[in-house]
């Protein structure tokens, strides 16, 4: 199956390499070295202007923050836990996060996490999958 084939992405951020494996993309400071997830021109750290370069965003974190969500949109299932994530290389990235019961005295703080990538149909569009992220127990 070649790249074209596959579900296309939910956000810019999230490409493909040439041989199909998911990645986020990311921009870093050659100024001051601060990631940022997505394509930048300027940084918000140094404000220094056209010293950014693309780079793949590190697959390893730790959880920051979340929160337990308990009502969403129609057929989306819940609780799940939403979270914030402080990636490996200084960025940080919004998910969910699987592979955890949705119980505040089993979410510790600061938890050892991986990206994980999968594709996902959305219920309003059966026909239509997509390529997604989201974040599982580094150990898991």
């Amino acid at each position: 199956m070649t790249t074209a084939e596959l579900a296309p992405p939910i956000a810019p951020f999230v490409q493909r390499d040439d041989s199909g494996t998911p990645f986020i993309v990311g921009s870093k400071c050659t100024s001051c070295g601060h990631v940022y997830i997505g394509e930048r021109s300027v940084c918000a750290n140094c404000t220094a202007r056209d010293q950014m370069e693309p780079v793949h965003v590190a697959e390893t974190g730790k959880l920051y923050v979340y929160t337990i969500v308990h009502r969403s949109f129609p057929g989306v299932k819940t609780p799940f836990v939403d979270v914030i994530v402080d990636m490996d290389d200084g960025s940080h990235l919004k998910g969910t996060l699987h592979g955890v019961e949705p119980d505040e005295a089993k979410i510790p703080f600061d938890l050892p996490v991986k990206l994980v990538f999968r594709e996902e149909t959305p219920i309003n569009k059966p026909d239509t999958a997509y390529l997604t992220y989201a974040f599982a127990p580094l150990n898991a």
